[in-house]
């Protein structure tokens, strides 16, 4: 035998049998068990020296371009190259125990380094290593020293232990795959947990016949119970809110009789605020005769949507009720602007202004879900259109308050007139006029009101007109449906002036 590279020149059927898939995928399986010092195997390469009178042992692997000693007995680490031949040959020869008498005289091993290297080996034996059927290295004892081959106990306790050795790397590399299965196993029951308690999931299996549920600790929880593993199922039905517990109880009976999935949605019983679950769930094994006796499912909580559901109602609700008083208020308004108006075009015109006025307000509380609003948010709303742009003739000023839906609509009205006659008779019908619309929040508690001064300085002056216009009406009227209201309006030379005084009722703001 000679080398090329540094590696050992093999017949072709030799390299065959090396590089067969099967058992290189083996070898590197059982590589992956490591090269530290390992007793079991360290036991194993005494023996083999004591048995055999060698004074040196090793175990190895054989893959293709290197072998993996597991252990060895009599020689320094440094001392065992990876690319010997003896392992190698031990694999591919089809006898029970190679045996080389003189290994500098074999064409096949006088260039092995262990041969022709400080070592200078000339006796080897070797025992082939198998694992699942595959011969995949050696134990080999060596000597310094020709000798002839080894009787027939040596090489029967030589091959005990090779096969000792096949068993301990059969048995580590179970362990080790086990302990990999384990760790992949608790690292998705990790992750599934997470899972679970993101999405407010929690498992469960249902043995019908013992009527025991086996589930994660966060069941019991939901239910308002005691952490648990394993609960009895009538524990999770005595825990279902009264209003929902025959329904629930039925469904699922329903569906269980059915072999249809059960999908249900109950309130739990005393637990405040009130907490809604979903529940799905699956028959997974029945008797022979149907019954069933196996049932997963899971739960999770849907307080949130059923929250949000129930805000919906209420807030569909509310909207019904503002449409039909806004029906109402477009009626009337239509009504008493033809009343008073002299012309189609003057009828148009004041309507259209009106309902803008009105789309005004009820677009700020559709923004706030019909919530109270800011003073000041809806009055930069209501006089925006009336003001200048690039030199603002109104001034606004006032503390921080919040008024409701009714009262955001009707001051709204009030502002827009008040802004609209001003521009057509009053202090923005001229370059010098302007306009301060200022309030203060007076009071404590229940006693709190707002009130609001609208006033003109710098228009023509000012008379009273002759007669009561639908205008002046609509500021007096507006915050009719607000008890304890107040609207004074005042036609003073110098400009108009408007006083409105209303309560502040307790909001989510105030």
């Amino acid at each position: 035998m000679t080398y090329a590279g540094g590696e050992p020149i093999l017949p072709n059927d030799a390299w065959a049998t090396l590089a067969a898939p099967r058992r290189l995928a083996i070898v590197r399986s059982l590589a992956s068990l490591g090269t530290d010092a390992d007793a079991d195997f360290d036991r194993l390469t005494r023996l083999a020296a004591t048995a055999c009178a060698a004074p040196v042992a090793f175990i190895a692997l054989a893959d293709l371009d290197r072998q993996y000693f597991k252990a060895r007995h009599g020689i320094e680490s440094g001392q065992l190259p990876t690319n010997s031949s003896f392992c190698i040959h031990g694999v591919i020869t089809p006898e029970r125990v190679m045996v080389v008498n003189d290994a500098a005289a074999d064409t096949r091993f006088r260039d092995d380094p262990l041969v022709a290297g400080d070592c200078r080996i000339r006796f080897c034996a070797g025992a082939p290593i198998e694992v699942e059927g595959v011969r995949v290295g050696v134990l080999c004892v060596l000597d310094r020293e020709v000798r002839p081959a080894l009787v027939r106990e040596q090489e029967d306790a030589l091959l005990e232990l090779a096969g000792l050795a096949s068993s301990l790397f059969a048995l580590k590399e179970g362990m080790r795959s086990g302990a990999l299965t384990r760790q992949a196993l608790a690292r998705e029951e990790k992750r599934r947990a997470i899972a679970l308690e993101a999405a407010s999931l929690s498992s469960w299996i249902w043995d019908v016949q013992s009527g025991r549920v086996e589930c994660d600790e966060s069941l019991p929880v939901m239910f308002g119970l005691p952490p648990a593993g394993f609960m009895p199922a009538r524990s999770f039905f005595r825990a279902i809110d009264p209003r929902d517990a025959r329904r629930t109880s039925q469904a699922f009976r329903d569906a269980l009789a059915s072999r249809d999935d059960y999908f249900g949605e109950y309130r739990v019983r005393n637990v405040t605020p009130t907490r809604w679950l979903a529940a799905r769930g699956s028959v997974v094994e029945r008797s022979p005769d149907g019954r069933p006796l196996l049932v997963f499912g899971v739960n999770y909580d849907i307080s949130s949507t059923k929250e949000t559901e129930e805000r919906q109602r209420l807030l569909l609700r509310e909207l019904n009720h503002r449409v039909k008083n806004t029906l109402a208020t477009v009626q009337a308004l239509a009504s008493q602007t033809v009343r008073h108006a002299s012309d189609p075009r003057g009828f148009l015109s004041a309507f259209s202004a009106r309902l803008q006025a009105l789309g005004a307000a009820h677009s700020l509380l559709s923004d706030h879900e019909w919530k109270s609003i800011s003073v000041r948010e809806l009055a930069v709303k209501e006089i925006a259109a009336f003001d200048d742009q690039a030199r603002s003739r109104i001034l606004v000023e006032g503390d921080d308050a919040f008024i409701t839906p009714d009262q955001a609509v009707g001051l709204g009205m009030v502002l827009h007139e008040l802004a609209s006659n001003a521009l057509r008779f009053g202090a923005l019908s001229v370059p010098q006029g302007h306009v301060r619309l200022e309030w203060t929040v007076q009071g404590n508690g229940p006693e709190r009101r707002l009130s609001i001064r609208w006033v003109e300085v710098g228009g023509p002056k000012v008379e009273p007109p002759p007669r009561e216009g639908f205008g002046m009406i609509l500021i007096r009227r507006s915050l009719a449906k607000t008890i304890a209201s107040t609207v004074e309006h005042e036609f003073r030379p110098e400009g108009v002036v408007a006083t409105i005084s209303l309560p502040l009722q307790p909001t989510e703001s105030n």
